[in-house]
């Protein structure tokens, strides 16, 4: 089965120093041993570069390098594959909007809800569960989740 890796995910796999970099890790080892694929969307890669670029001194920001950067984007690139929007996810992502009353920051989680949709991904794996667990249809789990079954 294929997972949605969320951008918290994606952010400290490659982060060694990262506190939680080790359950991240064993939880995608485990789901690899169970032949689950991972998946991400154009949406999640941009908040990656974003947070991995933004200045260490700003909230949450890692200080590195566009380099650095595009060093670890293409170590994740290798078995992460990342999806496109199809035309169809707009469509569906208007509806969420309407129908969960999304508003602020809320609208870049029900997009992506709106690509797991539209490409039929019943499971995300996330550090933030709450922002997922109102969509119909999707399973949320966390590294905890992984590491404990």
């Amino acid at each position: 089965m294929r997972y949605l890796l969320d951008t918290g995910i994606l952010i400290r796999l490659p982060h060694r120093s990262d506190p939680i970099h080790e359950v991240v890790r064993q939880s995608l080892r485990a789901l690899t041993e169970d032949n689950h694929t991972f998946v991400t969307s154009t949406q999640n890669i941009a908040e990656f570069w974003n947070v991995c670029t933004r200045p260490a001194s700003a909230r949450g920001g890692f200080g590195l390098s566009v380099d650095q950067t595009r060093k670890r984007l293409q170590l994740l690139e290798r078995f992460i594959t990342v999806l496109r929007e199809p035309d169809s996810a707009y469509k569906k992502w208007k509806s969420l909007l309407n129908t969960y009353k999304i508003q602020g920051k809320q609208v870049h989680d029900a997009r992506i809800a709106s690509l797991m949709g539209a490409y039929r991904i019943k499971r995300i794996l996330t550090l933030n569960p709450d922002d997922f667990d109102r969509y119909k249809g999707i399973e949320v789990f966390t590294p905890q989740d992984v590491s404990v079954s």
